[in-house]
């Protein structure tokens, strides 16, 4: 009798537990499925009642697309900058010589610590100020004062995710090869950073999206970038629909790729995934 009634409960708490989970799903599905419905009729609204085709056919060439291919060039030359220069102050930050590890982790502070427009001003104002008036010899100072200012900023964060790609490495790995008589430069070169690179991978990537986001405020030094161009159509026409729609779709040409790309490249550094 008692072993009926204990897996009779044990039965009704099963159940119950499955009609909670079955109720939790569809609920979850009716949400999102609201949220969608919302989101894709808003953006039918946008496109159908506000947005002026004859002016985005007028303003898309060449204004957004020169803005597209400049913040395109400064992102590639960027991220390309950033990602190495983040590898060398990863390996400052994990370095044997602790004045080495100090001057990386204090490069990393400042420009985690400081907001990015501010490290724009320094170097659009201040660098030029190293020269008399009238003499620095860059005439366009706007967009090399991007791609300084993103490397810098960028490479702080790069930096942090290779150390933590680094020390996320067992140890055995690196004792296995200088047992093999490989040097500390041979064994981090073949060993550690492959596999701290396939870490960081993620890590990484997000940073470089977040890049390619941050060149909207290159706005504030005069680089002629997407927002520039949205602000020049709005004050010209009073119309913010319609360029606003031409730089939503231009930044996900970039950002959708480029996540395209990372999770492309995660796949590949995956042993168990490259191998399937």
């Amino acid at each position: 009798m008692a072993e009926s009634y204990s897996d009779s409960t044990a039965g009704e708490s099963t159940g119950s537990r499955l009609f909670d989970d079955r109720t939790l799903k569809w609920v979850g599905v009716a949400v999102a499925g609201a949220f969608t419905l919302a989101i894709a009729a808003f953006l039918a609204y946008i496109v159908v009642v506000q947005v002026d085709f004859s002016l985005l056919v007028e303003v898309i060439y060449p204004q957004f697309t020169d803005a597209f291919l400049t913040v395109l060039r400064i992102v590639v030359i960027s991220s390309v900058l950033s990602v190495v220069a983040g590898v060398v102050v990863g390996l400052g930050r994990v370095s044997q010589t602790r004045f080495t590890r100090s001057i990386a982790r204090g490069y990393i502070e400042f420009f985690r610590g400081t907001p990015l427009l501010f490290q724009l001003m320094v170097v659009f104002l201040g660098v030029p100020t190293f020269w008399p008036p009238g003499e620095f010899p860059i005439q366009n100072f706007a967009v090399p004062a991007a791609i300084i200012g993103l490397t810098l900023n960028h490479a702080a964060y790069i930096g942090e995710a290779i150390r933590g790609g680094i020390e996320s490495v067992p140890d055995g790995q690196m004792e296995a090869a200088r047992s093999l008589g490989l040097s500390y430069i041979q064994s981090m070169r073949e060993v550690i950073l492959p596999q701290a690179w396939r870490n960081a991978l993620a890590a990484i990537g997000n940073d470089q999206v977040i890049l390619v986001k941050d060149t909207s405020l290159l706005t504030v030094i005069a680089v002629p970038e997407l927002i520039s161009a949205f602000r020049n159509v709005n004050s010209n026409t009073f119309d913010a629909w319609t360029p606003i729609l031409i730089v939503a779709i231009a930044y996900l040409l970039i950002t959708i790729p480029l996540g395209r790309l990372v999770s492309y490249l995660e796949r590949r550094a995956d042993p168990a995934g490259g191998s399937s």
